[in-house]
């Protein structure tokens, strides 16, 4: 008898879908990057587009420069999706796509392809982010405005509903709340009141067929964030999915268990990982994954975990290998998916999980007593809530309060040879731009002009007719529209909007050291009037945390601090230097394009006459670029390792001073360019 018989054999959970968050440069590179990940053993797709695509701008647009290919793949038109999926069969693949204002359109253009593929609609699965109340709050893609920007929300949930029904066609976002600061309570509340929000928006809807309102509601997922406090995060995943099901029974009148479900994927926390150190990273994404999987009851349906050197840069394809291995390690290695959930039971996981639920319903009372998320978003309520979290744990680091192995705590370490040699980091060349807006170029000489025409005229006619946006949005993508041609054709409709920033006379941050005000203080009585800075965000980058705070801290010690939030041109901002008088510009810029936005800045300080204005620059930027930029002239550079802001105040105060001492004893001189 062999030495098996008589045991019985254990009956696995499916593992979730394994993602890995890629995309870049070009369709084509990207398709390629796809397909070795497939052969990899990936299960699914996430799908990162560029801020243009994103934000509804071609890449030969203006605001487009310097920020093609750099945080995604850049997506123009239905050819560019063509060679995007090339060879990837969609009809069984299943594919994230993380794009909110222009949810409609690279949905529209998926379709196109898919159907160009032979796949039926009915076949497709996938989701797409689609959850732009978030965008307000925290990543910043957003275009319209609130209003019109639920409306499109609402046209993609009610044509995927009817003709792509295994399609999420919503993600609720939680994951860049955490990203932007928010605490286990305020990630909760926010994501189920933006869920509401939208719900409801459907609902109330004059068209709406209330008997689909179930397989509505069951269609909604959730993207989520992981950080490092390992019990918390399982509670706060347990309090969502039952805090869910108690929505969709009182709220919504749900009865079928199965559409009550709250189905979830994740990506772990980025905003934790550090420069420094940056190998100890990979123990920090692995612990954070744990959170999602240990407990079946709260398990992630689709898990992609960031690369361990995203602080340094934009991974490699080893870097994402790493990550996705230790997914597989975990779902085929060990016997996690042989048991029920391992936390039933435990009396400290359930009164932690009460606690978070009575917390968040708290707070959604009161955000539904300011008149729901969407008027929380427009007061500027819920932004500088958040803003005033990140003050909180980035003071905690300061102080020592909140340990960051190899950041505030055991500094001292070997060297990485992970990070050594040419290549350790991944860039995006140059000239993917150029190459980008001559294809763009070419696309527009040889499609049907008239045809083009057409469906702008029908997409134009259901924007302002109410109409669902979908159906005149696919007809586009047909006809060989460009992203920037269906986004130029919305604002003209809809207009743009300019989201709060959080940081205003009432935002309450941890305050500043006192070595740092007095330095000001005392650099004001040089000036003879109070030190002026001009916080800028060129292109399209919508990361704006770090600029939050450095505005925020920087009122705090005592500058005359003018912050107008994202997407800038280097022209807007020159143009506050010189109206404002400033005695320093920081630009921050997180999206790569830091070199070309950079030299565009200062070529127009130049023109200005303003090249005696000293620039510091904030980002993730490498040594190599850091280099590059002091050499432009850019008198500091300050990168993820910087976390003390009281000494990036105490830096900027320095630069003055330099750029003071320079002027009085090198009158015709150039400023030193690096310090």
């Amino acid at each position: 008898m062999g030495a098996s018989a008589g045991i019985a054999e254990v009956k696995r959970d499916k593992p979730w879908i394994i993602r890995t968050y890629a995309g870049h440069s070009t369709a084509a590179e990207s398709n390629k990057l796809y397909r070795g990940n497939l052969a990899k053993g990936q299960t699914g797709l996430s799908v990162a587009f560029d801020l243009p695509t994103q934000t509804g701008y071609d890449p030969d647009h203006e605001l487009s420069r310097g920020e093609v290919g750099k945080v995604g793949v850049s997506i123009a038109h239905l050819g560019d999706m063509r060679t995007l999926f090339r060879d990837i069969p969609l009809a069984q693949m299943n594919t994230s796509m993380t794009i909110n204002a222009t949810a409609p359109w690279l949905l529209a253009l998926y379709l196109a392809v898919a159907e160009e593929q032979g796949a039926p609609l009915s076949a497709l699965q996938g989701t797409t982010q689609n959850d732009i109340i978030k965008e307000y709050l925290s990543r910043g893609t957003y275009v319209f405005p609130p209003a019109p920007s639920l409306r499109l929300t609402k046209d993609v949930i009610l044509f995927t509903t009817k003709e792509v029904p295994k399609w999420n066609p919503m993600n609720v976002c939680s994951y860049h709340l955490q990203e932007a600061g928010a605490t286990p309570v305020q990630e909760l509340s926010y994501a189920l009141a933006i869920a509401i929000a939208v719900l409801d928006t459907v609902r109330d809807d004059p068209a709406f067929d209330e008997a689909s309102f179930p397989e509505v509601f069951g269609r909604i997922s959730f993207f989520v964030n992981a950080g490092l406090r390992f019990v918390t995060e399982i509670c706060k995943m347990r309090a969502f999915s039952e805090l869910w099901d108690e929505i969709a029974q009182e709220r919504y009148g749900i009865d079928d268990p199965k559409k009550r479900i709250f189905r979830y994927g994740v990506q772990v926390n980025s905003l934790g990982l550090t420069e420094q150190q940056p190998e100890n990273n990979v123990h920090r994404i692995l612990i954070e994954m744990l959170a999602v999987t240990l407990s079946k009851r709260a398990r992630a349906r689709a898990v992609q975990l960031p690369a361990w050197n995203e602080a340094l840069g934009l991974p490699r394809p080893w870097d994402q290998q790493w990550s996705m291995r230790m997914q597989q390690i975990l779902a085929f290695e060990t016997d996690l998916l042989e048991y029920d959930d391992i936390f039933d039971g435990s009396h400290v996981i359930e009164a932690k999980v009460e606690e978070l639920k009575n917390q968040t319903r708290a707070e959604l009372e009161r955000i539904g007593g300011i008149g729901g998320a969407v008027a929380a978003v427009e007061t500027g309520a819920l932004k500088r809530a958040l803003v005033e979290s990140n003050a909180k744990r980035i003071s905690a680091i300061e102080a020592g309060d909140q340990i960051v192995v190899g950041v505030n705590k055991y500094q001292h370490g070997e060297p990485s040879p992970l990070t050594a040699g040419e290549g350790a980091i991944f860039s995006v060349s140059e000239t993917v731009e150029m190459e980008a807006a001559g294809r763009i170029k070419t696309w527009r000489e040889t499609r049907d002009a008239a045809a083009v025409r057409a469906a702008l005229a029908g997409l134009e006619e259901a924007a302002r007719s109410g109409a669902n946006i979908m159906p005149a949005s696919i007809a586009a993508a047909k006809a060989g529209v460009t992203t920037g041609e269906w986004g130029s054709c919305l604002r003209g409709v809809f207009g743009e909007y300019r989201a709060p920033t959080g940081v205003t006379r009432e935002t309450v941050s941890a305050g500043a050291a006192e070595e740092a005000r007095l330095l000001i203080a005392d650099l004001g009585e040089r000036l003879g009037e109070q030190p002026k800075l001009v916080v800028g965000k060129p292109g399209l980058d919508g990361h704006s945390n770090g600029a939050e705070q450095i505005a925020l801290r920087a009122r705090d010690v005592g500058f005359d601090v003018t912050y107008d939030g994202i997407r800038q041109t280097p022209s807007e901002i020159v143009a506050k230097a010189k109206e404002t008088g400033a005695h320093v510009v920081g630009l921050s810029i997180l999206s790569g394009s830091h070199v070309p936005l950079v030299r565009e800045v200062r070529a127009k300080m130049r023109e200005a006459g303003l090249d005696h204005i000293p620039v510091v620059v904030g980002g993730i930027i490498s040594p190599d670029d850091e280099l590059v930029l002091k050499n432009m002239g850019v008198r500091a550079v300050y990168t993820p390792k910087d976390y003390a802001i009281d000494q990036i105040m105490i830096g900027l105060a320095k630069v003055i001073e330099k750029t003071l001492d320079g002027q009085t004893n090198r009158p015709q001189e150039e400023p030193a360019q690096v310090y």
